[in-house]
C-alpha cells in the first residue's frame, strides 16, 4: 500500500471554502479515479491558522501515479477547480492571501498487524 498525506494550512476565513471545494467537487473525482480517503481533518494551529489534512490509501506507488495523471487530464474537473480559484480572485491571489502552505507527502506505517 502507497499512503499519501496532502496538508493545507489557511486563513481560518478560508477554511469553509477550502472544505466546500473538497466537498463539492474534489472528493468524487479522485473516488471516481480509484483513489480512497481514509480520513480528512482539521486542527487550530493558532489564532489565524487551520492545518487540514486528508489522508489517501492507493494499491501502490504506480496507481497513486496513475490516478493523479487521471486526474490532471479531466478537463471537467480542471474547470471546475479553475472556476473556483477565480471565485476567491485567482489562483495567484488564493495563495498569496489565503493558504500559506501546501505539503503532499507519502507517510509509512509503523505499525504492522500480523492477520492470521
Amino acid at each position: 500500500m502507497f499512503y499519501r498525506r496532502k496538508s493545507y494550512l489557511v486563513k481560518n476565513e478560508f477554511v469553509d471554502s477550502l472544505n466546500d471545494l473538497f466537498n463539492e467537487h474534489n472528493f468524487a473525482n479522485r473516488l471516481r479515479y480509484g483513489a480512497r480517503l481514509t480520513g480528512r481533518w482539521m486542527v487550530p494551529v493558532d489564532a489565524d491558522t487551520t492545518e487540514i489534512f486528508a489522508i489517501w490509501e492507493y494499491d501502490n506507488f504506480e496507481s497513486f501515479l496513475e490516478i493523479e495523471a487521471n486526474i490532471r487530464e479531466d478537463e471537467a474537473h480542471a474547470q471546475q477547480v479553475q472556476s473556483w480559484y477565480e471565485a476567491y480572485g485567482g489562483k495567484d491571489y488564493v495563495f498569496k492571501q489565503y493558504i500559506i502552505d501546501v505539503r503532499d507527502e507519502q507517510i509509512k506505517p509503523t505499525f504492522y498487524a500480523h492477520v492470521h
